[in-house]
């Protein structure tokens, strides 16, 4: 769910509300299964041989909580899938073809001995208390070529998260069964299988991307300048570069970093951190920034972000039947002391966003022109819009409403641009001098075009103080001239003078 940075009282008072409500639902359900009156099926556990559980909690031993007592994840783990293999061997003769249910007896005394350690000792896998949070850097800037840049490690795992800039042609498009829509910031979560230490075809993305993405990009939402604010389309990568737990909350953290590292005028920063729960009958341990592990072998992952005023997303996956608001009251309050905790580790790095924007992104100028004018900047077929695009370099899009965004990576462009599109709009004003050019002479004077598409009329009268025989001794097609005009007419005639310009 996400959330406009609301209080933990808030987010209490609104599970509760809907919890009511669920139970009404459930009620309903239960009656409707009464009047189907069809049992239950039952499905009948099925375990590995008894023989070889036996066998393989005797050769165990106590290993598994040596194990469990390593810091190091991959030496932990790699001792781990070393014994798992010498069982496997020394077992292959007297229970062939049986790896996979040897496996999973050594997983569950994996999980209990994880578990055991956590309740019993207030001791976790890697040395920390329940409420421990790993190490944390922040680095920003990491890559100076991009718009913005962050590297935010914690323990070990690690999200390399980038901003880029475009403009509103870089929007993406989303055709769904309510229409078509448009969204202007994104954000893309990768998770390569190196970062976890294995090797798998790279293919579209999957599950985990589409919901860690959807997670991480809902949590910074509350923070997005609008569009008026920041006319940009934003999007932010995260490629998690090595995951032991928590990733989507560490592409929040990053995310936030490499909005301020970009220059995005954000209010705030936003942190994420993912709380964990290790529950057996009246025995309850809960855990602050949870590893792979205790998400594996734990009863909960419940993920919260948001800044220091609130919550702004949140995550909930669950094991057991069920948590008590009590249980939920005590995670969120240390969820929001660990939220606090690491802000200010990313504050110290970054407090607010930089004043100006990377020297790489496209700087974009807004103007608004009037609706019936858009044709004019466009011109037949397009012409006139692709002339300066092209003269410039810099893109141009132009809304229904008349707003004109201009974008270009150098100031210079963007202005050149805006220029010649105001000079495309402007409206002829009484009193205001022009530099025209000759477009047409009759005996009763020239036709000077001021501006693109729009003429006036020097009179043969308005050319000189002294008398004027003959247009032609004065100018010829193509001369600039200096006019000014004197009057237009209720019907758009312009009427232009040179020689008050003399006199003055």
């Amino acid at each position: 769910g996400g959330a406009k940075e609301v209080s933990e009282a808030e987010m209490l008072e609104a599970l509760s509300f809907g919890h009511e409500h669920i139970k009404q639902i459930v009620a309903r359900i239960d009656e409707l299964k009464e009047k189907a009156g069809k049992p239950k099926f039952e499905y009948p556990p099925v375990g590995p041989d008894e023989g070889l559980k036996n066998k393989v909690v005797e050769m165990a031993g106590n290993r598994y909580d040596e194990f469990n007592r390593i810091v190091d994840k991959d030496e932990r783990n790699t001792k781990k899938r070393i014994f798992a293999d010498e069982i496997k061997e020394a077992l292959a003769e007297e229970f062939p073809e049986s790896e996979m249910a040897i496996d999973g007896v050594l997983h569950d005394i994996d999980s209990e001995v994880m578990r055991r350690m956590i309740l019993e000792e207030n001791v976790r896998i890697d040395g920390r208390g329940p409420d421990d949070i790993r190490e944390i850097t922040c680095e920003v800037g990491v890559l100076p070529r991009t718009h913005g840049s962050a590297l935010f490690t914690r323990g070990q795992t690690q999200a390399l998260v980038v901003l880029t800039l475009g403009t509103k042609l870089d929007e993406q498009r989303v055709d769904d069964l309510e229409g078509e829509s448009f969204k202007s910031y994104m954000l893309h979560y990768n998770f390569p299988s190196f970062s976890v230490g294995e090797i798998r075809p790279i293919r579209g993305v999957g599950r985990r991307e589409i919901g860690h993405g959807a997670l991480a990009e809902r949590a910074l939402q509350p923070i997005i300048p609008s569009e008026e604010m920041f006319p940009y389309t934003i999007r932010l990568v995260s490629d998690i570069l090595e995951s032991n737990g928590s990733s989507s909350m560490a592409s929040v953290c990053g995310g936030s970093l490499a909005l301020m590292d970009g220059g995005a005028p954000v209010k705030c920063a936003i942190a994420g951190v993912a709380m964990g729960l290790i529950k057996e009958s009246d025995k309850v341990a809960i855990l602050t920034d949870i590893l792979g592990d205790e998400d594996h072998f734990g009863d909960m992952d419940f993920k919260v972000t948001g800044s220091t005023e609130g919550i702004t997303a949140f995550q909930m996956d669950i094991k057991i039947s069920g948590l008590d608001i009590e249980t939920m009251k005590q995670a969120m309050e240390k969820a929001r002391k660990a939220r606090l905790f690491i802000l200010d580790k990313m504050n110290t790095t970054i407090s607010r966003s930089r004043d100006n924007l990377s020297e790489y992104a496209p700087r974009i100028l807004t103007i608004k022109i009037s609706v019936d004018k858009i044709g004019t900047v466009i011109g037949p077929g397009g012409k006139m819009i692709r002339s300066i695009i092209e003269t410039t370099g810099a893109k141009v899009d132009i809304e229904d409403d008349g707003t004109v965004l201009i974008a270009s990576v150098s100031g210079e462009a963007g202005e050149k641009a805006r220029e010649m599109i105001e000079s495309l709009v402007e409206e002829p004003e009484i009193g205001k001098k022009y530099s025209g050019t000759v477009r047409r002479i009759t005996n009763f004077g020239a036709f000077i075009e001021i501006l693109p598409g729009t003429d006036g009329l020097l009179h043969i009268s308005e050319i000189d103080n002294k008398h004027v025989e003959r247009v032609e001794d004065y100018f010829k097609v193509g001369d600039n001239v200096e006019v000014k005009i004197v009057n237009i007419d209720p019907e758009g005639k312009i009427r232009l003078s040179r020689k008050v310009l003399l006199n003055s």
